[in-house]
């Protein structure tokens, strides 16, 4: 039986059947992407940025829509 987890990050580094990209890089790449989301928002909250923390969320959108999407 698979791991929710390991389940949940296929799906979401995953967009077709049988993906053109090594698995263990595009789960690496999300779960990298997403701490550096995390860090970035809360270097953001300590220099009392906070209005570029749209920024970095609609840059995380697109770097995992591109992930997902560019697989031709």
């Amino acid at each position: 039986m698979e791991n929710k987890f390991i389940h949940f990050l296929k799906y979401i580094t995953n967009n077709e059947a049988h993906p053109k990209h090594e698995m263990e890089f595009d789960i690496a790449f999300f779960i990298i992407t997403t701490l550096a989301l995390i860090a970035g928002i809360i270097l953001l909250i300590y220099k009392n940025m906070l209005e570029w923390t749209a920024f970095l969320i609609i840059e995380y959108i697109w770097c995992i829509d591109n992930m997902r999407h560019n697989r031709s």
